[in-house]
């Protein structure tokens, strides 16, 4: 056999080789890339985003688009050579595992998770829209969850609205463990509630829960320090003036709640907020209307420049990571509050874009 034929050969063994090796070694890595993105003053899978009754709204124009990040799935092993075409490829992004999926997460776990944030994504979209057009929301103190195996299992239930501890009337959160570590462990706690279904059926008819009754817990003693404790994690309910529904399937986490509470804020006022312009962005929101920051800003900044966006509303603490490699005809908005999120769009809207608030990299 000539030398050149052997030394291709023997060559084209060895790459094939490597190409096996590449498929059957598995790394710890996991890929982004740009995901879908939706306007939420239009539809979704031929329903409205936004679906707002009992007040009165106006027409909008123009795009207020959340944005999403595909990820592989935390059951997902990746070969060396799909790391290889990640690192390369120009619109993904290759990160460890556990960035994504902590403490290892299974998929179930994950989706179960991403789908409590948006749902209180939502809540607070909501009560961050109606606050910021001046719309008075009702708050009250809730049970979020009952430890299961703690003294509240089966006296308290996820959804009871807390009036009081101990007659003591409740504010905050925060009020009920302050209240319940005045004792000491094992005495009894006296809760003045409203049971879940009647607080559910208020809630339909978008009106204050009625019929309290007392429960009382025995409180049981805290590991570490001993305090007093009752095994629930208190939370805020909203009581909302008129019904706002948003619908969108196939979507978790909480990184679309500033978009939400724009689009609320956009239908609700007779002003159109963006002038015909295509605006996305991304961020999650608190019932004060303040933004925070959001994983896979680059992916997301990507999907909105494809989906034809030229503004796109970045978390100001997430500026830095998004202005490395801002995609050509896309200006990045630094916004922290919805306040900032508003004015810009304002601004946009008239075409007055010079004074916008930009993100820059740190040096």
């Amino acid at each position: 056999m000539p030398r050149r034929t052997a030394t291709m050969l023997a060559s084209t063994l060895v790459l094939f080789a490597l190409l096996c090796a590449g498929v059957f070694i598995k790394v710890p890595y996991s890929e982004m890339s740009p995901g879908p993105t939706v306007n939420t003053l239009g539809d979704a899978h031929g329903e409205p985003v936004l679906n707002i009754s009992g007040r009165k709204t106006y027409p909008t124009s123009g795009h207020l688009n959340m944005t999403t990040v595909r990820v592989t799935g935390a059951d997902y092993d990746m070969n060396l050579l799909e790391a290889v075409y990640g690192w390369l490829a120009g619109d993904n992004i290759v990160v460890p595992h556990e960035n994504i999926y902590p403490d290892g997460k299974t998929d179930e776990q994950s989706t179960q998770e991403n789908a409590e944030e948006f749902t209180q994504s939502q809540a607070s979209a909501k009560v961050a829209a109606l606050r910021q057009l001046g719309i008075p929301v009702t708050a009250r103190v809730i049970v979020a969850s009952v430890v299961k195996g703690s003294p509240s299992e089966g006296k308290l239930h996820a959804g009871d609205v807390i009036q009081a501890v101990d007659g003591t009337p409740v504010k905050a959160p925060e009020d009920v463990a302050k209240l319940v570590t005045l004792h000491k462990a094992g005495e009894p706690v006296e809760f003045t509630i409203v049971p879940a279904a009647a607080a559910a059926e208020a809630a339909k008819a978008n009106r204050e829960p009625v019929g309290s009754t007392k429960v009382t817990i025995t409180s049981a003693k805290a590991e570490g320090d001993g305090h007093a404790i009752v095994g629930i994690r208190a939370g805020t309910d909203h009581t909302f003036p008129f019904a706002i529904d948003i619908k969108l399937a196939d979507v978790g986490g909480p990184s679309a709640g500033l978009m939400f509470a724009l689009g609320i804020v956009d239908k609700l006022s007779p002003e159109d907020l963006t002038g015909g312009r295509f605006v996305a962005g991304t961020g999650t929101i608190d019932d004060a209307g303040k933004v925070g920051p959001i994983g896979g800003i680059q992916m997301k900044t990507i999907g909105a420049r494809q989906a034809g966006a030229r503004y796109f509303l970045t978390p100001a603490d997430n500026c830095a990571a998004a202005s490395r490699d801002v995609p050509d005809g896309l200006t990045l908005v630094k916004v922290s509050t919805i306040g900032d999120a508003t004015a810009a769009l304002e601004k946009i809207g008239k075409g007055d874009t010079a004074g916008l608030p930009s993100c820059a990299a740190k040096p």
